[in-house]
């Protein structure tokens, strides 16, 4: 794709923003805006990605870590959203896929109740027809958005899901609470990922970037000369061009949430970011291509009837010294 018609799709996104639901936070050194769930206006429709805490943009010091990462935006589309977004996946299927007929529905957390289709297996980047978005509830404060949806009995699932995006007074920080309540009759067994659509500054993805971790790191694939990792860090051999990626499960954490915690940093941008939480990695993969970096942390989750599970993931942002990395 030549530059110009990108151009021109970014700017009929812009243009097409002005109408999506959406609220904006801050907490004095950080501001956000957030694209807000929305069956018929939302800014992303499609039954991927959890619809609630769309973050179209966060700024700290005159940084922006997220925004459009993706040339082709269509709200039906998989993946046109912006990051930090989430995805629950039960052994790499929609949750009481493998239980449900033809014409029947199963669930996706965070998007409602789908329709599966007669098809031979399931498909992760298919849009499914929404039978059931279940009830959403969102809260806007100066500070957080705290959504709620509420998803009535399919396939025996049903659950009540909570999300808190909140900026911390007093530091540059973001943190997503959550909690899952299982409200039907079947034990939830499922894995959630934060897929991160950094995009730090718009800089491409190279050697400006590194990508750091508590402990040594090992690349599973072949990086192909596109990057490396090293001790306790993955980095760039070389700018990545349109139509390069980088994909591989990345390993050699432990089993408690002291390894959760991945830094991100540009040392051309002079910035960074660091992401923990209070649950451990039950995966860790990392994907690139030239417009986002993006590690992707998984938790996992098994949840009898009647019982709630909860996660936080906080996001500390921080700038680098011009001479390097911090």
């Amino acid at each position: 794709m030549t530059k110009l018609p990108m151009l021109f799709t970014l700017a009929a996104a812009a243009l097409a923003a002005a109408g999506f639901p959406q609220a904006e936070i801050s907490n004095g050194s950080v501001r956000a805006k957030l694209y807000l769930p929305d069956a018929r206006q939302g800014y992303y429709r499609a039954t991927r990605f959890d619809w609630s805490g769309q973050i179209a943009s966060l700024e700290f010091q005159g940084h922006n870590y997220f925004g459009q990462w993706f040339d082709r935006y269509d709200p039906n589309r998989h993946d046109s959203i912006l990051g930090p977004v989430e995805e629950f996946l039960s052994a790499g299927l929609g949750l009481g896929y493998n239980d449900v007929k033809p014409g029947e529905s199963f669930v996706k957390i965070g998007v409602g109740a789908v329709r599966k289709p007669e098809e031979r297996a399931f498909e992760h980047f298919k849009t499914y027809e929404i039978t059931d978005p279940g009830k959403w509830t969102v809260k806007q404060f100066p500070d957080r958005v705290e959504f709620t949806q509420e998803l009535r009995a399919t396939a025996g699932y049903a659950y009540l899901y909570k999300k808190t995006v909140r900026l911390t007074a007093g530091k540059p920080q973001l943190v997503l609470e959550h909690s899952l309540k299982n409200t039907g009759g079947k034990a939830i067994e499922t894995s959630v990922y934060e897929h991160n659509f950094y995009v730090i500054d718009g800089r491409p993805a190279g050697p400006d970037f590194t990508v750091k971790f508590p402990f040594a790191v090992r690349a599973a694939a072949d990086l192909k000369g596109l990057a490396e990792t090293r001790g306790n860090e993955l980095t760039y051999l070389k700018e990545l061009q349109e139509g390069q990626s980088v994909y591989t499960a990345l390993e050699g954490y432990g089993n408690t949430p002291i390894d959760y915690d991945i830094r991100v940093e540009n040392t051309g941008a002079h910035a960074g970011v660091r992401q923990t939480s209070d649950r451990p990695l039950a995966k860790l993969v990392f994907w690139s291509i030239r417009s986002t970096v993006c590690p992707e942390a998984y938790i996992d989750m098994r949840i009898e009837p009647g019982k709630e599970f909860t996660w936080r993931i906080a996001y500390d942002f921080y700038t680098l010294p011009e001479s390097g990395a911090k």
